[in-house]
C-alpha cells in the first residue's frame, strides 16, 4: 500500500512536466495529448487532463485555438504562452537535477549492495 502511495504521487508530479513538454512541440489537441502520455505509460483520462489544461490556462502558461472539424464540433488545439515556455525552461533544469539525484543515489545504492571491495580478492 505505501509503495502504490510512492508511485502514485511520482506519476502525478511528472505529468505536468509531460503535458507541457508535449504542447511544447505545437498546437495540439487534447485527445492526441492523452495518447501520448499513454505511448509514454502515464495513463491519464480526460477527468485528470481537462482540468489541469484549465489550471495551466488560468496560470498563463497555455493558450488555446479553435479549429473547425469537418468530424463534428470545432476543436480546441492547445499551446504554450511565453511564459509557458519559461516554466518548461525552469522544469527542465529541476528534471535534470532531479535525475542526477536519483542516478547517483542509486550508484551509491547498488556499491552498499554489493558490500566492501576486498583488495586481497582484486
Amino acid at each position: 500500500m505505501i509503495a502504490e502511495n510512492t508511485q502514485t504521487q511520482m506519476r502525478k508530479g511528472i505529468i505536468e512536466y509531460c503535458v507541457l513538454l508535449i504542447i511544447s512541440r505545437g498546437e495540439i489537441y487534447a485527445s492526441d495529448i492523452i495518447a501520448e502520455l499513454k505511448q509514454a505509460r502515464l495513463l491519464v483520462v480526460e477527468g485528470t487532463l481537462y482540468p489541469l489544461l484549465t489550471r495551466l490556462k488560468n496560470n498563463g502558461l497555455l493558450s488555446y485555438n479553435w479549429v473547425e472539424s469537418t468530424s463534428g464540433p470545432p476543436r480546441k488545439y492547445y499551446m504554450l504562452t511565453e511564459d509557458g515556455k519559461a516554466i518548461l525552461k525552469q522544469l527542465d533544469a529541476t528534471w535534470q537535477e532531479l535525475e542526477y539525484a536519483v542516478n547517483t543515489s542509486r550508484k551509491v545504492a547498488d556499491q552498499e549492495s554489493k558490500g566492501p571491495v576486498n583488495p586481497t580478492n582484486s
